[in-house]
């Protein structure tokens, strides 16, 4: 009898523990936000992103395995700021399941020529101080929907925010190096505003975002007239595009082909850039170096 009460036991135990093994699911449209949304869920909930390690983000295209995802998912969180131009599309399958716009309350700047002129910048998470807003909004809505283990996500954002903030003086001594006459960060896409911003360069481009039109003969043409007016020693190009266009820049305007600079979407885990800090300390590295002769 004693036996058999054993057995009852485990079987109910098994049965009511169930749920604590449920967690809650989120999903992201890109990297970046799934790195820092998973610093701020920690063990309590499962982040997953639609888009993969190295894919570009602008023109993505979902496919049924990111609708089925999407569908499970408890929370979806995405950029806004025009980013993901497919989102709204995708969106309309996904109603019941709750989405949070991580951008909210931040200011955006905006783009200042081209076919996206006056548009906002939706490059805002390459400004640490726009990282803090990121991790109170994903902070905010994951208190929302999994109130059950608010003080876990409010203990982690606490604590990633903390780290984000201990980044900032690095990067501003790394990028102090360069001197204030060269400060022009020429680059393929437009996505450095507001890292430009935050640490005093000028910015320059080849186009303003990843669009259907990059490096056209009139882009490249306009940026080597640029870089040659301005003497701007170095040009750089971005991980999920290609290099060609900024290469030819740098070599018919005398300037320093620098390398690539992380943006739109991290690496793999044994890649260069596998979080979020890593692509902050890479890119601000990667731009310091190239400035050196």
């Amino acid at each position: 009898m004693s036996r058999l009460f054993v057995v009852i036991s485990v079987i109910l135990g098994s049965i009511f523990s169930l749920p604590s093994y449920a967690k809650f699911k989120v999903v992201t449209t890109f990297t970046v936000i799934q790195d820092i949304a998973q610093n701020v869920a920690g063990d309590a909930a499962v982040v997953e992103s639609i888009t993969k390690p190295g894919a570009e983000i602008h023109d993505y295209e979902p496919t049924p395995k990111d609708i089925v995802k999407a569908q499970k998912a408890d929370l979806i969180l995405w950029n806004g700021l025009n980013l993901e131009r497919w989102f709204e599309r995708f969106f309309q399958d996904q109603k019941d399941t709750p989405a949070a716009v991580v951008t909210a309350g931040i200011e955006p700047i905006s783009i200042s020529e081209g076919p996206y002129k006056d548009a906002p910048n939706p490059h805002a998470w390459m400004s640490p101080s726009n990282a803090l807003i990121y991790i109170e909004n994903i902070k905010q809505a994951f208190i929302k929907y999994d109130p059950q283990n608010a003080e876990t996500y409010r203990k982690n954002a606490e604590n990633y925010a903390n780290k984000i903030k201990a980044l900032d003086q690095p990067l501003r001594e790394k990028l102090s190096q360069v001197p204030e006459n060269q400060r022009w960060l020429a680059t393929s896409e437009g996505a450095f505003s507001y890292l430009a911003k935050d640490y005093g360069f000028k910015e320059t481009y080849l186009w303003p975002i990843n669009a259907e039109q990059q490096g056209t003969p009139q882009q490249v043409r306009q940026l080597i007239d640029l870089v040659r007016q301005h003497n701007i020693p170095v040009v750089f190009s971005e991980s999920t595009i290609s290099d060609k266009p900024a290469k030819q820049v740098a070599k018919e305007s005398g300037a320093k082909y620098g390398g690539v600079l992380y943006v739109d979407s991290l690496s793999a885990a044994k890649g260069p850039v596998p979080t979020y800090i890593d692509l902050l300390k890479v890119t601000v590295t990667t731009i310091a170096k190239g400035f050196e002769k």
